[in-house]
């Protein structure tokens, strides 16, 4: 019984960050808005680690780890990018940031359901990584003073891709040695896309790295599936 007091815990913290995310966003604080998402990144890739090493893992703990994902990962960056930029474009900013979360649902679910599958690789982008992609991108613009506003139209647009992104059949590589294959265009292309995040965002490079993670990760998947279709493995 004791052993499995430690993985809950963990899962439920990711719960704890997702809603105190959402609750400093409400307040305006958009940079604790955005550290809490982060810090519940890390409750999240703990919590099944420490399951396996207690040896408790169940399926009750993988329904509460997907509803925890949910709120920090779906809900939580969906409010913080609306209150970040989207509140500026009306209804259609309303729409983005809901579709955000109503496809965080969806790539929850189809993961939960596919899972004794796909392997090998991710049907679509994780939704830590596109919830992370909020986060990290707020932080950055936040501390480069980089107005959200000044892109127009494109900011709803690139959230709207990321949501797309998380329900699309684009495959991810898991990065466990088997399964998806990376081609080396891909991993020049990722290389030179981070040292660009980089270069313009040297002024706050902590930032920097942590946008260039989960932005290279995201255009990644892209890219790799595009090689592999031009070479008939997918």
């Amino acid at each position: 019984m004791y052993r499995s007091i430690i993985p809950n815990a963990l899962t439920s913290s990711n719960l704890l960050f997702g809603v105190c995310s959402i609750l400093s966003t409400i307040q305006g604080n958009l940079f604790m808005g955005s550290v809490f998402i982060l810090a519940a990144l890390v409750a999240d890739g703990l919590d099944g680690r420490a399951a396996r090493f207690f040896g408790v893992s169940s399926e009750m703990g993988k329904e509460m780890d997907s509803l925890c994902d949910l709120v920090s990962f779906g809900v939580a960056p969906g409010i913080l990018a609306y209150v970040f930029c989207l509140e500026a474009f009306g209804y259609i900013g309303w729409a983005v940031a809901i579709c955000f979360a109503l496809c965080g649902m969806w790539r929850l679910a189809r993961f939960n359901v596919n899972a004794s599958v796909v392997h090998g690789y991710f049907m679509g982008l994780a939704i830590p990584a596109g919830g992370c992609f909020v986060s990290t991108s707020t932080l950055l613009m936040q501390a480069i003073g980089f107005d959200p506003h000044s892109l127009g139209i494109i900011y709803p647009v690139i959230m709207a891709v990321v949501a797309f992104l998380m329900v699309s059949t684009v495959h991810y590589p898991d990065f466990k040695g088997k399964g998806e294959k990376i081609y080396m265009a891909s991993k020049i292309f990722a290389a030179v896309m981070f040292a660009v995040i980089l270069y313009l965002g040297k002024d706050a490079i902590h930032f920097s790295v942590l946008f260039g993670i989960f932005a290279t990760y995201a255009t990644f998947g892209i890219v790799n599936s595009v090689f592999a279709r031009i070479f008939g493995d997918n």
